[in-house]
């Protein structure tokens, strides 16, 4: 399958992607833009709020989803994702499921800081970060693998939960991250080959255990000075 990014201004095909075989459809979201992803900090659980543009991006997000037949919308707990999913219910009167389960990864000492100030801070935990081992925790972290295993198990809990049905899920670019390794078979090691987009529309079907991805990346709702666009392996 082609991964597919799309953009304000070409048409988008989330209202034409037919999913089949009885699959739950989830359009998974990652939250608004925040000033920290914009200058590119670590931002983990620590509970930033939504940027100006990022407030911009949750309004327009809620304008796309009026008319959807979507029957639950689901939320992280932090203020970043709930913010965004309290736009989409203003717009389209669903109320909000708030799970923490669908947290950011939790990255202990390197929340707040930039790339290069954790290598210049912390260089033996940096280096052991980077070895990318599905077990290592940051000081007051969360290991890939334990990360992994709560998101999937909850978006497969939500899944499960409404079958056959399509539900709306705000939530975070590693959230995304890995999602999107579960439809793909990649391993967490291997490098993920498309971008994570701050209030993009990602679709996945789910049925008889697994993922499927259906689109990535749309963002047809924003214009293009409201793309936030994030290139590397971590959020």
């Amino acid at each position: 399958m082609k991964d597919e990014v799309t953009t304000a201004g070409s048409e988008s095909p989330v209202a034409a992607a037919a999913l089949t075989f009885g699959e739950t459809t989830l359009i998974v979201v990652r939250h608004g833009e925040t000033t920290w992803n914009r200058e590119k900090r670590m931002q983990g659980t620590t509970d930033t709020v939504l940027s100006d543009v990022g407030r911009a991006q949750a309004q327009a997000l809620g304008r796309r989803l009026v008319g959807h037949g979507f029957t639950a919308l689901y939320s992280s707990d932090l203020s970043r994702a709930r913010d965004t999913a309290r736009a989409i219910a203003l717009h389209t009167g669903r109320e909000v499921v708030v799970d923490p389960r669908l947290q950011e990864r939790r990255f202990g000492i390197f929340e707040g800081l930039l790339a290069a100030e954790i290598k210049s801070r912390y260089p033996d935990e940096y280096a052991r970060f980077a070895s990318r081992d599905p077990d290592y925790e940051v000081p007051g972290g969360e290991s890939a693998g334990r990360f992994t295993l709560r998101c999937l198990g909850c978006l497969s809990e939500i899944a499960g939960r409404h079958r056959g049905e399509e539900v709306v899920v705000i939530t975070h670019g590693l959230v995304l991250d890995s999602l999107y390794r579960a439809a793909h078979g990649l391993d967490h090691g291997a490098p993920r080959p498309v971008p994570l987009i701050n209030a993009s529309m990602n679709l996945f079907g789910f049925g008889a255990g697994a993922w499927r991805m259906v689109l990535w990346g749309d963002v047809g709702h924003l214009s293009p000075e409201e793309v936030t666009v994030y290139q590397g392996t971590a959020s």
